[in-house]
């Protein structure tokens, strides 16, 4: 176990403002994106830096992902990366002890997913006993099934009819007194299944979904939540709504973008991914050089999801079509082949410089968690904040853990 302690009452506070003063002092380093841009402001104030990053190669850009905070890169790099680690540090919560899941419980579930279910379901340690499990936006209620114990029951709210079919069928399989419902969760009618005896459980619940239930759970009087948040970026608006007192008094608006960057890590990704991702990045990137010649305007031109088939296009083609989804005529003879090796290039300088962004990728997740801890103290919670998991079972290892009563 880690010998670091998870957060709980003023620290949770204190934490935020500490996070909340970095990351306003330094925003010029992670809010710009340097896949659109083809410089960044900051490079001009550390020009050693810049130039030591734009020299290395792609496969030491991945290299480094995993240690960020080892990397041997002149100032200001290693001062704001051992900032950045002091500030993200969440110790683990202690382990609750889970008897072991039944027979079969964890058939047809992904191995990996499995085993965040299992991290998750041993760190649920409440004051009052548990008599009634919701699952929100379950799916088909792995989750709730195996938190399920003796004597207690189990309620599964799920939007998608087939996922709620299959789940009823699973539970009535293992005789589990559990009942799956169709729910849209943003639905006005969803309050319903909230109430003072119901104990909630949300494992990534993207955006939205998982604020809607911190924003009803605590109005319905629930007394216990365990929500580990995943998707921040995935909300009907255009930037962030805080919701705590003191991150609605913060300087820092969030854009979608900026709430994407918690996101932009592939731990889990595997290597046929990876390559297709780099592959496609690299295109986009000289075809990104091609539409600025064109139109004559050095400005980044936004461009939609692709089908990885289109990975199988001579260059030339994929940029043509391309540039005909974005109604953008193609003019002369463009040098196809020197396009299509810039973009190979700028694809390393882009991973390289995104070294720096993403050393606030943490502190910025553990904002916004701390967001959420702080509504919920707000709401009359006791709240514990801590890590789940280890990271290289899922980055959004970060546990919320709040209690009414008792």
């Amino acid at each position: 176990m880690s010998k670091i302690p998870f957060l709980h009452g003023d620290q949770l506070a204190e934490r935020f403002h500490a996070l909340d003063r970095f990351l306003a002092q330094h925003q010029q380093l992670w809010r710009p994106r340097p896949f659109t841009q083809l410089r960044m402001a900051w490079e001009t104030d550390h020009p050693e830096l810049s130039t030591w990053l734009r020299q290395r190669s792609l496969e030491e850009a991945e290299a480094a992902q995993q240690h960020l905070d080892q990397l041997p890169a002149p100032a200001p790099y290693p001062q704001l990366a051992q900032q950045a680690r002091q500030l993200s540090t969440v110790g683990e919560l202690p382990d609750a002890g889970l008897p072991p899941a039944g027979h079969r419980l964890d058939a047809n579930v992904p191995g990996r997913k499995w085993q965040q279910i299992e991290a998750f379901s041993r760190r649920l340690s409440f004051r009052e006993h548990t008599h009634h499990w919701l699952d929100w936006c379950s799916g088909k209620g792995h989750l709730g099934r195996r938190v399920l114990q003796a004597g207690q029951r189990l309620t599964c709210l799920e939007h998608d009819a087939e996922l709620v079919a299959a789940g009823q069928a699973l539970s009535d399989r293992h005789r589990l007194p559990a009942t799956h419902v169709r729910q849209d969760v943003l639905a006005e009618d969803s309050a319903r299944h909230l109430g003072g005896d119901r104990s909630v459980v949300a494992l990534h619940a993207c955006g939205d979904l998982h604020v809607r239930l911190l924003q009803l759970a605590s109005q319905q009087g629930c007394h216990q939540m365990a929500v580990a948040p995943c998707c921040y970026n995935r909300i009907q608006g255009t930037h962030y709504q805080a919701l705590s007192a003191a991150a609605q008094a913060s300087n820092l608006q969030l854009s979608l973008d900026d709430l994407g960057l918690p996101l932009s890590e592939t731990v889990t990704a595997g290597t046929r991914v990876r390559r297709q991702r780099d592959e496609s990045m690299a295109r986009r990137l000289g075809f990104d050089l091609l539409q600025r010649q064109q139109r004559q305007r050095d400005e980044y031109l936004p461009t939609p999801s692709l089908p990885v088939a289109w990975l199988a296009k001579p260059f030339a083609q994929y940029c043509r079509d391309l540039a005909a989804l974005k109604a953008l005529e193609i003019t002369g003879e463009p040098d196809w082949a020197a396009l299509e090796a810039a973009g190979q290039r700028r694809l390393a300088e882009v991973r390289n410089l995104e070294l720096v962004r993403n050393l606030f990728r943490r502190p910025l997740e553990l904002w916004l968690v701390l967001d959420r801890a702080l509504f919920l103290q707000e709401q009359g919670y006791a709240v514990r904040l801590g890590v789940f998991c280890d990271y290289h079972l899922t980055p959004r290892n970060l546990l919320l853990l709040a209690e009414r009563g008792g």
